[in-house]
């Protein structure tokens, strides 16, 4: 199966880099094919630009070659991970501007003309991961409603269609953790993601 990771932290040395590195070693460990973007280390803007918002309605949406690469690593991906520390109760703003741009017509979704229906456009996705961490215990995400969590495995799901399993791995109090707590999660993150 091919798999698609995409990291979104600033930081090279960070925990999350470290949770990508053992999402890649288990999936590649299960003998899946994995790619990993690097938000950051690539430069990836977030905003949409004046021009793109106007292709959006066109039939080339997608103005800028590096969102077309990432496009198409998206088309060819069966399992989509994604890990991002989860900033102000949700997403960082870069994952969820690389969502806005490649996400488009023809990509995210696409028009039934005969029913003027909106069907999923990456049917071909099986799972959906999400591995985030939080500086707050797992209660004040839920009393927050974990937006990044729901971003992920209801609103991008709705683009991979009902089969797409969404599946979720947080390490919440990550401020507070020990060496032992984020060694575990690493070791969980790495068993679990080689699992599927």
């Amino acid at each position: 199966m091919k798999a698609l990771i995409v990291i979104a932290h600033p930081k090279h040395d960070s925990f999350c880099h470290a949770a990508a590195a053992a999402a890649e070693r288990g999936l590649r460990s299960a003998g899946h094919d994995a790619v990993t973007i690097d938000l950051y280390a690539e430069g990836f803007r977030a905003a949409m630009s004046v021009d793109e918002r106007i292709a959006y309605d066109t039939d080339d949406p997608i103005l800028d070659p590096q969102v077309e690469r990432h496009v198409d690593l998206l088309r060819a991906s069966e399992l989509l991970v994604f890990v991002y520390p989860t900033w102000w109760s949700g997403l960082p703003a870069i994952l969820k501007g690389w969502l806005e741009r490649t996400m488009v017509p023809g990509v995210g979704f696409t028009f039934d003309e005969r029913t003027g229906k909106v069907r999923p456009g990456l049917q071909h996705v099986r799972r959906i991961v999400g591995v985030s961490t939080w500086g707050s215990p797992r209660h004040y995400a839920i009393l927050m409603n974990d937006n990044g969590r729901r971003v992920l495995s209801r609103a991008l799901r709705m683009s991979c269609g009902w089969r797409a399993r969404p599946s979720w791995l947080a390490l919440y109090g990550i401020d507070t953790s020990s060496d032992a707590d984020r060694a575990a999660f690493l070791d969980k993150v790495e068993t679990k993601v080689g699992s599927w």
